[in-house]
């Protein structure tokens, strides 16, 4: 299947809206396509995205609605599609917490300079981030989305048949990729 045939999804695009892809945001801006929350729905067809792509933006969704959520991107796509996920690793986080790297946390010293501040501010990202992710916690979740299928990946590594789905790819140390099959 040739990539230009393909329909993407970027859900949570944010400030990144690369072209060739649908880019949906809760907020209106340019390059956005789609605007809208997801837990009312996406104005997308059922089983009309080849795969999608969420990088960093499904912490923001409170615990109460990731099951809606997952539930929401899994209805867009075709029958075997798959949704990638880029999420922040919390076992990652509390290894390099737990070892003293302080290196590991991208908080200015002006914002936080002990080890402890640095670690909480990661983790709450600024009061943005109301869930946290380890790759059994995601799995459990994807599955009781009723996604049939559950893989973990390398950072640009995928086990789908679309090798565009890591164009999107970033934040390789502190995440953890996961692609699920509808």
């Amino acid at each position: 299947m040739r990539e230009t045939t393909i329909r993407r999804l970027q859900w949570g695009c944010g400030s990144w809206r690369p072209s060739g892809w649908i880019n949906s945001d809760r907020k209106e801006g340019p390059g956005i396509d789609i605007s809208c929350d997801i837990r009312d729905g996406l104005p997308l067809d059922t089983d009309s995205i080849d795969y999608a792509v969420s990088i960093h933006a499904l912490p923001e969704v409170p615990y109460p609605d990731l099951i809606p959520v997952l539930t929401e991107l899994r209805r867009v796509l075709k029958p075997n599609g798959v949704l990638r996920l880029g999420l922040p690793d919390l076992d990652r986080t509390i290894q390099a917490y737990l070892r003293g790297d302080s290196s590991y946390f991208p908080i200015p010293d002006e914002e936080a300079m002990s080890l402890g501040s640095k670690f909480v501010v990661h983790l709450i990202w600024y009061g943005y981030t109301r869930t946290f992710f380890t790759h059994d916690f995601m799995e459990e979740h994807l599955y009781k989305a009723g996604f049939t299928r559950v893989d973990r990946c390398a950072y640009r590594e995928t086990r789908s048949p679309y090798p565009g789905i890591v164009e999107l790819d970033n934040r390789e140390e502190e995440s953890l990729f996961v692609e699920a099959n509808k």
